[in-house]
């Protein structure tokens, strides 16, 4: 692995001039009930009826009407307080949702109440698209918005960086496929395959998505799952001796069937796989950082079945979620953005070929199909 550094020359203790971080998640549901207003959420605008978004609901339903990912997010705030405190960083952690409780209008508001000022931003999605990064964006402006509709002074909101090339996101990743690959029986190990898994979008999204540099060609979105995957592929090759062939794949479509979404599909994969003669494989959910319903449904219901149905050995390798590692990472991201507002010289981490990411989103940055307010970036309405 490459390590792309700059020399510090600040003090990397210091959060200011942010008073407060903010952990921005998708939300999902808790409960039945919840289930179809939680998808109203996800949907609105689109005038799709109830009666699908029960069907649709039937992944959820299948696991009790609930969605992992907010029992994440908790954990994820106890493992950052956790760290925070061993660091001697004694700095306040909020949580809000795009889709469900806590929603981030209410969450931004009890932060102004609170006398937050300048808030750091985490948003768990590692890379740029328009769905992981600027609808976060213009969530944030929405919220402030609302809040300035009320009256309440408005703080500065600053999203960190994509961290999907942080040693902090990448090694717990790299420990967890050496780990599925040891459950492996010994007659198929060596020869297992290695599918990294994330959320299909469509074409025109992910040509689009990243600063205008690298618009097209998959742009950053591909770009960057193609330089982690790299990255943890040739340190379990450094780790075990083995070279497992690799390749990036998708999941989750939900898209019309005329739109053309980024492929090769999971299942078709293995179907490939299986056809090839592979002698297993190991499902890496690169893209997701935490276990939420896509992993949980698509890779361990589906995409399981899927191999069952077709003899081929498989195994799904954990993310990231909690592990303290990336509760450390998170700190180094808010400490280096802190440091830079600050004016310091400022070392960044970042592993693989691409290099640290931008800390403010450029004019013209994973566009949306219709323009829309976005906040903590170069085009924001909320400087």
């Amino acid at each position: 692995m490459s390590d792309q550094r700059v020399p510090a020359q600040s003090d990397r203790s210091d959060p200011a001039p942010y008073d407060a971080l903010l952990l921005l998640s998708f939300g999902g549901p808790e409960g039945p009930d919840d289930v179809v207003p939680f998808l109203e959420n996800v949907t609105r605008g689109r005038g799709i009826p109830k009666e699908r978004l029960k069907e649709v609901g039937q992944h959820y339903f299948m696991f009790g009407g609930v969605s992992p990912i907010n029992d994440q997010c908790r954990a994820l705030l106890a493992a950052l307080r956790e760290d925070f405190a061993a660091a001697g960083l004694d700095l306040p952690l909020y949580w809000g949702n795009r889709n469900w409780t806590p929603y981030l209008t209410d969450t931004l508001r009890e932060m102004v109440r609170d006398g937050r000022r300048r808030i750091a931003v985490l948003a768990t999605s590692a890379y740029a698209s328009y769905s992981g990064c600027r609808q976060y964006r213009e969530n944030l402006a929405d919220a402030l918005a609302a809040l300035e509709a009320e009256g309440l002074a408005l703080p500065r909101v600053d999203k960190l960086r994509h961290y999907f090339n942080h040693p902090g996101f990448l090694e717990p990743v790299i420990d967890g496929v050496l780990a599925s690959l040891a459950e492996l029986d010994d007659s198929v190990r060596a020869g297992a395959h290695l599918a990294f898994t994330t959320h299909s979008i469509p074409d025109a999204a992910a040509d689009a998505s990243g600063p205008v540099e690298d618009h097209g060609d998959g742009g950053a979105y591909v770009k960057q799952h193609l330089d982690a995957a790299r990255i943890v592929a040739d340190a379990v090759r450094e780790r075990t001796g083995t070279d497992h062939p690799w390749q990036l794949v998708y999941q989750s479509r939900s898209g019309a069937p005329h739109i053309p979404w980024l492929e090769p599909d999971i299942c078709d994969h293995l179907e490939d796989l299986r056809k090839a003669g592979a002698p297993a494989v190991v499902m890496v959910p690169i893209g997701f950082v935490s276990d939420h319903m896509e992993v949980l449904y698509d890779l361990d219901t589906e995409a399981a079945a899927k191999a069952a149905e077709l003899g081929l050995p498989v195994r799904r390798s954990a993310t990231v979620g909690a592990d303290p590692r990336f509760a450390a990472a998170v700190r180094e991201l808010l400490l280096e953005r802190a440091a830079s507002e600050r004016g310091a010289a400022v070392e960044r981490c970042a592993l693989g070929a691409l290099g640290p990411s931008h800390d403010v989103c450029p004019v013209g940055c994973c566009p949306a199909r219709s323009e829309r307010p976005a906040a903590a970036g170069a085009d924001s309405p909320y400087a």
